[in-house]
């Protein structure tokens, strides 16, 4: 019997092979990463320091550990290179170079998505960092030094999640961004704008609707004509799905791997998910829309043809300046903001031209009814 091989050991990854395991004790899994292997909480990467957690403290499990709860063999270290659909199989390379081929019964591609690169005159000169793993994390953390001063470029989600846990610990933290406030493609306004003035007072410098147009050693000049002074550069402007691997073995892709409500690609034997994966409703980065992904793979990998439902799963912004959750509405969808409330207490739903709501963000005191209120919005599939 050959195995199923996941590809990956994310979130997406371990859960699917959590949930596998409940429902098929016998099939051989494989699971192959280019990391470690350690279980970690990604999410907690950019709320480390609120936590009071160091990097070796964020792994929950072993690489041993998962290999022996989810009863797969476990190959850290090793990079995917090529998938041969025709012989239904892998070609490996380890870290020490020698490569290999490893056969498959049917394959789940769990790659996740890379920094977006930041490119800006000058940064060939500077070191900037990003943070998308334990690995990137335990680097950035090495790397800081007490009151360090800390360039962060991009106001998105991550960027002000670890802005304002950088602040927290004590780091003077600079954030750029052209949009005119912060989780600009999340908020509505009024709200972005009460996060700017928490985030600000939580002693976080603020330059939004600036980019920076050029970078020296310990100074970025902005398009304002503004000079930063830094001791360190973090890039936090978004993901780039991999793709490389499918589109190399004529698996079809756009924005990510372009998968059915099965998560089946356009080969039937591979399927993908998490980061990584394009569903009908574009890429879906978030950590709740990822779980429920594994739990519908896990059920058709055991036999049980489980189409992915997505019902409005709220993202909790983890900003303790300003408590917020945001249920994004579709991607592309016509239609505009609704805010209630005033100063940090507010509540704003999206709604389209026919009056249907299909979103919602929540500040303050609002976030408590996240829940109800993620029970009346429409599923994200359609």
């Amino acid at each position: 019997m050959q195995p199923l091989i996941i590809v990956g050991s994310g979130l997406a990854a371990y859960t699917l092979a959590r949930e596998f395991r409940k429902l098929d004790h016998d099939m051989p899994l494989v699971i192959i990463t280019a990391d470690g292997g350690e279980s970690y909480s990604k999410p907690m990467l950019s709320n480390a320091f609120a936590l009071g957690k160091e990097p070796l403290a964020l792994c929950q499990k072993t690489a041993e550990q998962v290999a022996s709860d989810y009863a797969a063999t476990l190959m850290t270290r090793t990079r995917v290179t090529a998938i041969d659909r025709s012989a239904q199989a892998l070609r490996v390379t380890a870290a020490d170079g020698t490569a290999h081929d490893i056969a498959y019964g049917r394959l789940v591609l769990a790659t996740g998505a890379d920094p977006r690169p930041y490119q800006v005159a000058g940064g060939e000169s500077v070191l900037v960092h990003s943070v998308n793993d334990l690995d990137d994390y335990t680097r950035w953390r090495a790397a800081l030094q007490p009151g360090a001063r800390i360039l962060l470029i991009g106001a998105g989600l991550i960027g002000s999640e670890f802005a304002n846990d950088l602040a927290g610990a004590g780091y003077a933290v600079s954030v750029v961004d052209p949009a005119g406030w912060p989780l600009g493609r999340l908020l509505p306004e009024a709200m972005g704008q009460e996060m700017a003035t928490a985030l600000a007072a939580a002693g976080i410098g603020l330059h939004m609707g600036h980019s920076v147009v050029r970078l020296e050693r310990g100074v970025a000049h902005l398009d304002d004509g503004t000079a930063l002074a830094f001791d360190h550069v973090l890039s936090a402007i978004g993901l780039v799905p991999r793709i490389d691997l499918a589109r190399a073995a004529g698996l079809t892709v756009a924005r990510g791997i372009v998968v059915d409500r099965l998560l089946r690609t356009s080969d039937p034997l591979i399927y993908a998910l998490g980061d990584g994966a394009e569903t009908s409703a574009g890429p879906l980065p978030f950590v709740l829309p990822l779980m429920a992904e594994a739990r519908a793979l896990a059920q058709t990998l055991a036999g049980n043809e489980t189409p992915l439902t997505l019902p409005a799963l709220p993202v909790v912004v983890k900003t303790p300046a300003l408590p917020t959750v945001v249920c994004p509405p579709p991607p592309g969808q016509a239609g505009a903001w609704v805010v209630e409330g005033e100063g940090r207490d507010r509540k704003a739903l999206f709604v389209t031209p026919e009056g249907k709501e299909v979103g919602f963000a929540l500040s303050g005191s609002h976030v408590s009814a996240r829940a109800a209120l993620a029970k009346t919005m429409p599923d994200v599939l359609g």
